[in-house]
């Protein structure tokens, strides 16, 4: 296997999310919504809420995680342990976050079978964008090897957590960007897989060349539905809410991330599940969380996106947690609490 080089470009976007110590190829039009938000008022939560009586929220073999939420862990007992620990946990499938994560030298093959021993489905792979070394484990630099690697996993997914900020913020750089997601969508359609790409919340900001002009709708505009995905991270798409709710002259933008998917459920085959607690003493207005004990409706989230057209059939739901103080524990009890989740319950 070729081992993931260090890539700048996600580096920084790794740094502005305050991520230290990540291994390399980690992670490092008009569709504004007017429903009401999905987050509940401060002080409450969901993880009280009632469970409901009816079938699972989350079906079974959809619950996965995603594994930088426990690079701690791969480094200090290995991915064979982390595996584990996480089908005694109940979940169904692992995102990768580079294929190594520290741990030194492990093939493919290797990490093929410690998933199938561990009753785990490999989902999808956070990949580089870019980078200015041509070595760079990067979908511009090195396309053919990223696509071989998750070919031989056995990934249906692959794709990045890096925006698409290389030609910078303007509407025509966003352009240039989604032409060259629409390239990579193509040859990992070829090879049977999805291409795919992981939001943070400054996607949701604006142009900074046409104000009026949502960067995400952009891409969303400008990528082949065929061929381009999206893995929505709730947690940053209600960050983005509440942070670029208005624009810059202060008049009203509002939008519901919930409206996207349920626009275009068909795109957005990977979600990744965190939660935060609403805190107006913060930029970003949330404090990130475990899941179950923040103040996201993660019940109405779900049971919305489940009434689709296969939406309880084509959907993965992936636990995240950036920095969380315990991870084996976060892993747990996030999915714990996501078993928990019943259809017909009040929202």
């Amino acid at each position: 296997m070729k081992r993931a080089q260090d890539n700048p470009e996600l580096a920084e976007t790794l740094r502005r999310r305050g991520f230290l110590g990540v291994a390399a190829g980690a992670t490092a039009a008009g569709l504004l919504g007017t429903g009401t938000a999905m987050a509940a008022q401060p002080g409450t939560t969901t993880a009280s809420a009632p469970k409901g009586r009816g079938g699972p929220l989350v079906p079974r073999g959809h619950l996965g995680i995603q594994l930088y939420t426990l690079r701690d862990q791969v480094q200090s007992i290995g991915f064979a342990g982390v595996f584990e620990e996480l089908a005694r946990y109940g979940y169904d499938q692992v995102e990768f976050a580079g294929y190594t994560q520290g741990t030194g030298d492990i093939t493919l093959k290797q990490l093929k079978r410690l998933m199938r021993d561990n009753g785990l489905r490999g989902i999808g792979s956070h990949v580089g964008y870019y980078s200015d070394d041509p070595k760079a484990y990067t979908f511009a630099t090195n396309l053919t090897q990223v696509l071989d690697d998750a070919e031989a996993l056995g990934l249906p997914h692959v794709g990045t957590a890096s925006g698409p900020w290389r030609y910078g913020s303007t509407v025509d750089g966003w352009k240039r960007c989604a032409e060259e997601f629409n390239t990579y969508g193509a040859a990992a359609k070829a090879r049977g897989m999805k291409f795919y790409q992981h939001n943070h919340a400054e996607e949701f900001s604006f142009a900074t060349d046409r104000p009026d002009v949502r960067l995400y709708d952009v891409l969303l505009a400008e990528t082949d539905p065929d061929l381009v995905h999206l893995e929505m991270d709730i947690y940053w798409a209600y960050v983005a809410q509440y942070r670029f709710g208005r624009k810059a002259d202060g008049s009203p933008a509002p939008f519901e991330p919930l409206n996207y998917v349920l626009k275009a459920p068909h795109r957005y085959p990977l979600f990744h599940v965190k939660d935060g607690e609403h805190d107006e003493t913060v930029p970003d207005g949330y404090r990130m969380v475990d899941v179950g004990d923040g103040d996201i409706d993660y019940r109405r989230f779900l049971s919305a996106v489940g009434k689709t057209h296969g939406g309880r059939r084509d959907h993965h739901w992936m636990v995240e947690h950036d920095q969380p103080a315990d991870s084996l524990t976060t892993a747990r009890r996030s999915a714990r609490y996501l078993r928990s989740l019943r259809c017909g319950g009040r929202g």
